[in-house]
């Protein structure tokens, strides 16, 4: 029903704090130096509509309070004013951040996590599903070619495909678009792409079990996923509980599901998948 509506997006990382108050909920004219005129805020250009929160993980403490009370109250005020406006609003938040360990450590409220959770909807990474690779790099490739103006759209080359399927993409879709810029900008006119300078840093970012020398080359992920499988092998894969791999790194279980799902780490149903196929 909201789909004609207005669809307002905010970058809640690119707004300095100063301003937030401002941009979200607007202001009166002679509010503060500057306010020559009444403003709509963000929310209230939504109302009937959708607003869409990007990075909500980046929000200041203060901010969060805020952003609770109209989502509670399901009203703002513009700064200046006397009157509070009544909205009507369907909100999208999204984060590439761990919210969970985000509470853990204070950093973000717990009340607002559960108010922004009502219908959650968690996007695995690109290294989970290799199966849209293909129809993802096929997007992109036409969308730069159209940005950078380019006469004909190239095709990939016999090999590519495979490379990228074994990448792991650790920045998920930007990366590819990265990517794909790059190899647009070195192809010549009309020449499939190869990606080939996708080969070593796949080997590079591939975590081998049981192998400490080559993790403890690879960054703070690798070691956290060294370190919860060594974890999980002395707790005889058992996330929660006593003598559980939670309780032996000193971490929620779900903070730790979370987290190795993010890295690619099988547990449960996965790890007897897993050990069946190497049996």
């Amino acid at each position: 029903s909201r789909k004609e509506g207005p669809f307002i997006k905010v970058n809640c990382g690119a707004i300095p704090e100063t301003l937030m108050d401002s941009e979200l909920f607007g202001h009166e004219k002679g509010a503060f130096t500057g306010a020559i005129g009444q403003k709509r805020g963000r929310f209230e250009r939504a109302d009937a509509g959708t607003i869409f929160l990007d990075e909500v993980g980046e929000l200041s403490p203060e901010a969060q309070v805020r952003l609770l009370r109209v989502l509670q109250e399901k009203e703002i005020e513009r700064v200046g004013g006397t009157e509070s406006i009544r909205l009507d609003i369907r909100v999208i938040a999204a984060t590439h951040r761990d919210l969970d360990a985000m509470m853990e450590d204070g950093r973000f409220r717990e009340d607002l996590y559960f108010r922004l959770r009502v219908f959650p909807i968690a996007i695995p990474p690109l290294r989970e599903r290799k199966e849209d690779i293909l129809a993802l790099v096929q997007y992109v490739i036409k969308k730069k070619a159209r940005e950078m103006k380019l006469s004909i759209v190239p095709s990939l080359s016999p090999g590519a495909l495979d490379r990228l399927i074994a990448y792991r993409w650790t920045g998920n879709v930007r990366e590819m678009e990265n990517v794909v810029e790059r190899a647009l900008i070195l192809s010549r006119t009309g020449m499939p792409l190869s990606f080939e300078d996708l080969e070593y840093p796949a080997q590079r970012g591939a975590v081998r079990d049981g192998d400490p020398a080559a993790e403890g080359t690879l960054g703070l992920d690798a070691a956290m996923a060294g370190h919860i499988r060594k974890a999980m092998a002395m707790a005889e894969g058992k996330v929660e509980g006593k003598g559980g791999a939670a309780e032996l790194l000193g971490v929620n279980p779900r903070t730790l599901r979370n987290r190795m799902k993010r890295l690619g780490i099988p547990f449960g149903r996965k790890t007897k998948e897993k050990e069946a196929e190497k049996g």
